[in-house]
């Protein structure tokens, strides 16, 4: 069984939890995170840029591993792969949405194979030897939830920790999560169980752990170019005055550090364009940006970001961001 030192965990999200946004995260407080999720298959074929997603040099641990896969034996031998690159934990996703990924019979899809699901966790703590948990939604649609059933069948294959996103696999990041669902799971297995889904505020977290009883919150789309929620929900869950909202200053600064960080472990284009989804999601609820937000996807160097967000800040807020 997995212990949560704190109850804040980040979400693994494709094209989003690099090395640099979990080391902001670690920042901020949060005790556990995820890398992006890698193809099992790309992974034993030896794709490098599949492997990249490995590195967790320099990174304090704990860090899932997060793979997805269709076939026992090669996610096993991902998962032993991982292994010996000094993964510690690794976590297996059955909830993904993506079309392309649901079609191949992974990632969500795997809620409807719950026996082929409980081979690929067996099989991974056969290989690795390290603990596995899972990530699942709701189900496949409305007339489709299974979350129950199917985490009771992770927890006999030896799953760790099961986190559950309380929305279907139809309805993508769309409508509300339905908590309710998370806590029927709590009630039903032994292992910890970890909520996700409308976690806004650190409020959000502190309604859904009383509400559900859930071992701990998953944040994900709520922590994009906002970080500092992760430090302010740790913060008003142990009772303390949390962090008040950062200032929109404050949130330009946060997003050039953020690609100054990007930049020690990538090509500065590769950091800049990636960047460019990063810092409009800084820019969001921020007033006049639209041009801003259009130069910003044109951006191919730091220095345009820095001068173009320099520019902005002196001109809408009177303050010089260095």
């Amino acid at each position: 069984m997995i212990l949560l030192d704190q109850p804040v965990i980040l979400a693994p999200m494709a094209g989003v939890t690099d090395k640099a946004f979990r080391i902001i995260a670690r920042r901020q407080g949060c005790a556990r995170l995820y890398t992006e999720m890698i193809s099992a298959k790309a992974l034993i074929y030896g794709n490098a840029k599949t492997r990249a997603f490995l590195d967790l040099t320099g990174e304090e641990q704990p860090v899932a591993v997060q793979l997805f896969g269709r076939e026992p034996d090669v996610m096993a031998e991902a998962a032993r792969i991982a292994a010996e690159a000094g993964a510690r934990i690794l976590d297996v996703n059955m909830g993904c949405p993506v079309p392309k990924v649901v079609r191949n019979r992974e990632g969500a899809a795997l809620m409807e194979s719950p026996e082929l699901a409980r081979e690929i966790v067996a099989a991974m703590i056969r290989a690795s030897g390290l603990p596995v948990t899972v990530k699942i939604r709701a189900g496949l649609s409305a007339g489709r939830i299974v979350a129950v059933p199917f985490a009771q069948r992770m927890e006999e294959a030896g799953a760790c920790l099961i986190a559950v996103h309380g929305r279907t696999r139809d309805q993508y990041y769309s409508g509300k999560a339905d908590w309710d669902i998370i806590r029927r799971v709590k009630e039903a297995v032994g292992v910890p169980v970890v909520g996700n889904g409308d976690v806004w505020t650190p409020e959000d977290a502190g309604r859904m752990l009383s509400q559900t009883g859930c071992d701990g919150v998953m944040i994900g789309r709520g922590a994009l170019g906002n970080p500092w929620l992760l430090k302010r929900t740790v913060q008003y869950l142990r009772g303390d005055p949390a962090d008040p909202a950062p200032s929109p200053a404050e949130k330009i600064r946060g997003g050039l550090e953020h690609l100054d960080l990007m930049m020690t472990y990538k090509t500065e284009y590769q950091a800049a364009t990636e960047m460019r989804k990063h810092m409009a999601w800084y820019l969001k609820g921020l007033r006049n940006t639209a041009a801003l937000k259009a130069a910003i996807f044109r951006c191919v160097k730091r220095q345009e970001f820095h001068d173009l967000c320099g520019a902005w800040a002196k001109d809408n807020l009177g303050v010089t961001i260095a």
